[in-house]
């Protein structure tokens, strides 16, 4: 009966393990105004500044995803 539990409670367990998605996400794509008001928004800051450092990040992530899917 123990070993029953055991089992049991492991196989409750594993279900909630976390779940991993394996395939690439979609890129939302921006068009030339936007891109073009974002650039003049950004263009004043510093390089250092949060928002640039944030923006930063986010294209090279999009620059990933694009390579996942094939696409750059």
């Amino acid at each position: 009966m123990r070993t029953f539990l055991m089992l049991a409670a492991c196989a409750l367990l594993a279900g909630c393990a976390p779940s991993y998605v394996t395939g690439c996400p979609p890129v939302v794509e921006y068009g030339q105004d936007f891109q073009t008001r974002l650039a003049d928004e950004l263009a004043p800051l510093p390089n250092d500044d949060p928002i640039v450092v944030v923006v930063r990040d986010y294209k090279s992530l999009r620059d990933q995803v694009r390579a996942c899917r094939g696409e750059g």
